[in-house]
């Protein structure tokens, strides 16, 4: 005999639920409640600043510790979870952008932030930036692009320039390095925008601008490795001699041309946002996909929904 088939019984108890405090009574989280593990980075690491200004971002715009999280692979810069008091994960290499995807299509209602370097992003990981990019899928990923692999102790990167000379090329690289810009505008990133961690507050400014477009936001951050690439961005440091120039003020960030050929400036280029476009997100377009189907078992219950895709597997 064959028992009826019932609903999954809802959970008793002495359970009381507690209304969730108002954000505008609850006070911004402090660098204390942010920091993690102390960051092992090198002293002198452009990495510190990146991290310092995530905090900044976060206490600024009140993020709390439910809305946001905090995603990267592996490699030097990589490590950023480690250092933030918050929920995230330290994924394997070359593979952050997928876990990334996952979660912000499964949880809209997070700020995904994503962190990594330009090996991570470019090399192991280069396929999922650029399919992460054309799905416009939304979130942030700041690449700190320090033309060197430095974690591994000085190899040649997806980023060095011809005639850097590493473990890998103790003659000198002679390979075409990346350009992460165009490579971004290319690939379909309709958020593309570029700073130095020279700079702080066009760091944050970058971040904010990243965080609040309905889409793929990336930024390539130049961020120094003083133990195996010293000076190599000197020329974009006024400090040092060199020239930190903004993207024109006359820049239409809507031309995606434009910004290909901005991206093609000579180093150190420009800085500030070079493309800005509206394309739904992978997650409106997967959202409406989801609303369809859910229209067509309207009524039904989960058990009832699984028994009906069972009985046409028969």
């Amino acid at each position: 005999m064959s028992l009826p088939v019932t609903d999954i019984p809802v959970r008793g108890g002495n359970i009381t639920a507690v209304p969730p405090l108002p954000d505008s009574d609850r006070k911004p989280l402090t660098k204390k409640e942010m920091s993690a593990d102390h960051p092992t980075w090198c002293p002198g690491c452009g990495d510190f600043s990146v991290l310092a200004l995530y905090f900044k971002l976060i206490e600024k715009r009140k993020l709390w510790h439910e809305k946001i999280t905090t995603i990267a692979g592996i490699g030097c810069s990589s490590r950023f979870p480690y250092f933030v008091q918050a929920h995230g994960v330290h994924y394997i290499h070359g593979r952050a952008l997928p876990f990334a995807s996952g979660v912000s299509l499964s949880r809209p209602d997070l700020h995904v932030f994503v962190f990594g370097g330009d090996g991570d992003a470019f090399s192991i990981g280069g396929n999922h930036f650029n399919h992460t990019a054309r799905k416009n899928i939304k979130m942030t990923y700041v690449v700190m692009d320090n033309w060197v692999y430095g974690l591994t102790k000085k190899q040649t990167s997806p980023t060095s320039p011809p005639g850097f000379k590493s473990k890998t090329d103790t003659w000198g690289a002679v390979d075409q390095p990346i350009n992460p810009m165009k490579q971004a505008i290319a690939a379909g990133a309709t958020f593309v925008a570029r700073t130095t961690h020279t700079n702080p507050n066009h760091v944050l400014q970058m971040m904010e601008a990243a965080m609040d477009h309905d889409g793929f936001g990336f930024i390539e951050c130049l961020s120094e490795c003083v133990e195996f690439y010293p000076g190599a961005f000197d020329s974009s440091n006024p400090r040092k001699g060199g020239a930190f120039n903004l993207v024109p003020e006359t820049h239409d960030v809507t031309d995606e041309i434009a910004a290909y050929k901005l991206a093609d400036e000579p180093f150190p280029g420009r800085f500030g946002i070079f493309y800005k476009g509206e394309r739904p997100t992978k997650n409106k377009l997967e959202a409406g996909i989801n609303a369809k189907a859910q229209e067509k078992v309207k009524g039904l219950k989960h058990w009832q929904i699984l028994q009906q895709n069972f009985d046409r597997m028969k």
